[in-house]
């Protein structure tokens, strides 16, 4: 396929989405089930397009002075990918899959439009009703922050040290054009890539299949690096998910001492028991139910809550969440992390720790649920995580982000991550 049917199965790609109020993988994954036709390298510059949509969709709105899916495929390559009107007429050309050229008033409007007279919302794409919350986490910073979020993200990798160190990953991805992060200490980097650029497929690589690595942002690498497991501690992982973070805690402990992982939702568990298995992972119990966690409560030396949340840290990756979130999503959230973080520090020792984590950048699942945490909870108190962010990771280091000294928010304007927030509490009595 040549651009032009590429940008034409974007923007029947964006106007299902619209219209039907899907996910927008669900929608990529069917037009190419309908589209047999096209290459790995055609539904991959597809998606490309209409994530880029996605993740600017209000600046490209305002722009085009037009919220079509026509427009915002059109603004992607006149604003994103580096085309002209002139160029993008030159590529079309003779290509009877292009889509309908633009309106005339349309195209007037990108050639008079300054972006710096929108709205400040409009500019950081976010939902209008975000920017208070923002503000409120960043101060005059804000929008530089939620700009960042609106950008393609990396592929991420953590070299698993039970099998492989980070060079030995390094060099069996060496023609992905892999790096070490510049924070995490295991984190391994692939580039974003630009326009048609594909990300590869590294779960398909013989060192994937041997436990060498596993997928895992840079930030999710982070936190669980700073809840700083020990050899030979009990350790349980509340809400474990997929198993990123018990994982990297595993290794950590180099398989001594017991990882307990549990999720209340089985579904969302079940994949870490194919990847315990390829990380070469013994010191990890899962649980599938409360009733097997009884014995643990006030005997865990650490406890993580890696709590459900918003994922407004992660709307580089997932932006057409950014759109579906409401007001009413936030306030069920925040209450479901309370549940979550009430259940789990009955699990900590006298003494032990609980981390509560999001990835999410929104002060209402942070620094305000740990306020309300610390004043219902008073046995616990919060500790500074900054020394232990110098120690693992150098004072030289990218900082995150902290309102009080002690809770740090990882993001990627900050971090290059990400977003993530990470707080660690101390059980008193």
């Amino acid at each position: 396929m040549r651009l032009g049917g590429r940008l034409s199965g974007a923007i029947e790609v964006l106007g299902d989405i619209e219209t039907r109020k899907r996910p927008v993988a669900d929608a990529l994954k069917d037009w190419g089930l309908a589209h047999r036709f096209a290459g790995s390298g055609d539904r991959s510059a597809i998606g490309n397009i209409v994530y880029d949509a996605l993740r600017q969709r209000l600046s490209h709105a305002y722009m085009m002075d037009d919220d079509s899916p026509l427009a915002l495929g059109y603004a992607v390559l006149l604003r994103q990918w580096g085309f002209t009107l002139e160029t993008l007429g030159a590529e079309f050309e003779g290509d009877r899959f292009a889509p309908a050229p633009l309106k005339a008033e349309t195209i007037s409007a990108f050639g008079s439009r300054s972006l710096e007279d929108a709205p400040l919302y409009v500019q950081g794409d976010i939902p209008e009703w975000v920017q208070p919350s923002l503000e409120s986490a960043f101060g005059n910073g804000w929008l530089a922050q939620a700009q960042a979020l609106t950008e393609r993200p990396t592929l991420d990798l953590r070299a698993n040290t039970l099998k492989a160190d980070r060079t030995k990953v390094l060099k069996a991805l060496e023609r992905a054009s892999a790096t070490a992060c510049e924070i995490a200490r295991f984190g391994v980097r692939i580039p974003a890539g630009e326009k048609t650029d594909r990300l590869p497929n590294v779960t398909a690589e013989l060192s994937f299949q041997k436990g060498w690595f596993e997928v895992q942002d840079e930030g999710s690498q982070i936190v669980a690096d700073l809840a700083t497991p020990h050899e030979g501690e009990q350790v349980l992982d509340y809400c474990a998910g997929g198993g990123g973070k018990t994982l990297a805690m595993a290794a950590a402990m180099n398989n001594k001492g017991q990882v307990h992982a549990y999720d209340t939702d089985s579904k969302r568990l079940a994949p870490i028991i194919e990847r315990l298995k390829r990380a070469g992972t013994r010191n990890v119990q899962v649980h599938d139910g409360e009733a097997g966690l009884e014995r643990l409560k006030g005997r865990m030396d650490r406890v993580l809550v890696d709590a459900p949340c918003t994922g407004a840290g992660t709307w580089r990756r997932r932006p057409d969440t950014k759109w579906r979130l409401t007001q009413r999503n936030l306030e069920e959230r925040v209450s479901q992390q309370q549940q979550a973080l009430t259940e789990a520090s009955r699990f900590v020792r006298p003494g032990g720790a609980l981390y509560y984590i999001t990835c999410s950048v929104l002060p209402e699942e942070n620094d305000r649920q740990m306020a309300w945490f610390t004043k219902t909870n008073p046995d616990f108190e919060i500790v500074s995580a900054l020394p232990t962010w110098d120690h693992l990771f150098g004072a030289s280091a990218p900082r995150p982000v902290s309102l009080d000294g002690k809770t740090l928010t990882l993001t990627p304007a900050a971090t290059d991550t990400d977003g993530f927030f990470f707080c660690h509490l101390k059980r008193l009595s």
